[in-house]
């Protein structure tokens, strides 16, 4: 999110109605074999080092804007309910940069509060559409300069590689920039299950990542990459949810909603569809964002100026309502 650009929805159907033959008649012929140092991509799905899935059940905090917010933010987090929490980290690029001793803290506060962390890092946000967005090879040099704070935490932390790391207009770039970066963290020794976001803000409905997903997977050399749509106005119908769900399901590869509302400007978001879908396939969602948004994106927050006792329309809906995180999330067995 942050400026979050989600044009041309009218436009796109039919990407999203149309199945995609590359992922559903996709066949992985050799599998591979991981030695699982801790969450990892199995069968399709994410799961955990003693091989329980993980489904994730959280919201997205913006860490690097309210850093001062971080630790009564994760404790009201898991308070309400989530078992993971998706953390909005910056390559220095274009915010303050988060230091490997500040990774290691929010790694730290995660786990004290018995989350699943995500740590992605923001200022790839809509590169090459968005002015001073950077590229995925600088998100993997912001990686690989904090891996001291990321070793060792394999069964609690997934590393998204770059927020919405295209725009609209170089979506083609998406497969090898993608599978370049996976690569590198992998060379750098980071074991950890990757998250990739789709193009077009990551709401991908050029389908770009629905058709090359296997090939950027294939190319782990870990085999343990898992992909992230985001689902704002493009998602506004139950139609464009549950088929996009589907072509990740039916060619059986690991995908997450890693953001998502209730409405944006460019159309109202099929809030519904998307939770009780998720739910029966047992595909992960990450609300986006527990407070502090500003401009077209104030009406995200999950909760009133950082007050877990003031949750907003939305945040009651994706916290207590159907198919929402009190509802349906289970805790990490990590923790158990």
């Amino acid at each position: 999110m942050k400026s979050h650009l989600s044009t041309l929805a009218a436009t796109v159907s039919i990407f999203l109605l149309a199945p995609s033959p590359a992922l559903s008649n996709a066949v992985d012929t050799q599998p591979r074999v991981l030695a699982a140092t801790g969450l990892h991509v199995k069968n399709g799905r994410l799961v955990e080092k003693n091989g329980a899935d993980f489904v994730f059940r959280g919201v997205n905090h913006s860490h690097a804007w309210h850093a001062d917010r971080t630790d009564l933010a994760l404790s009201d987090i898991k308070r309400l309910g989530a078992n993971s929490v998706r953390v909005v980290l910056s390559s220095g690029d274009r915010w303050t940069k988060n230091d490997i001793a500040d990774v290691r803290a929010v790694i730290s506060r995660c786990k004290a509060n018995r989350l699943i962390c995500v740590l992605e890092v923001h200022d790839t946000t809509g590169y090459g559409e968005q002015a001073g967005a950077v590229s995925l090879a600088r998100a993997a040099d912001y990686w690989i300069s904090v891996r001291g704070a990321l070793r060792g935490q394999e069964n609690h932390v997934v590393v998204n590689l770059g927020n919405e790391p295209h725009g609209n207009n170089n979506t083609g770039h998406w497969a090898a920039d993608t599978k370049a970066a996976i690569a590198r963290l992998r060379a750098a020794g980071l074991r950890h299950a990757l998250m990739a976001d789709g193009p077009n803000w990551g709401q991908d409905w050029s389908g770009t990542m629905r058709r090359q997903a296997r090939s950027v997977l294939d190319a782990d050399p870990d085999h343990n990459t898992v992909f992230s749509v985001h689902m704002y106005g493009v998602y506004n119908t139950a139609d464009k949810v549950r088929n996009y769900l589907e072509a990740f399901t039916r060619a059986k590869l690991p995908l997450v909603v890693g953001e998502f509302g209730h409405y944006h400007p460019s159309g109202d978001t099929d809030e519904d569809t998307i939770m009780a879908r998720t739910q029966a396939a047992r595909i992960g969602y990450l609300g986006w964002s527990w407070s502090g948004n500003s401009g077209e994106d104030s009406h995200l927050d999950l909760s009133n100026h950082f007050d877990a006792k003031s949750l907003t329309p939305w945040g009651q809906r994706l916290f207590n309502g159907a198919n929402g995180i009190k509802q349906t999330a289970k805790e990490a067995t990590v923790y158990r």
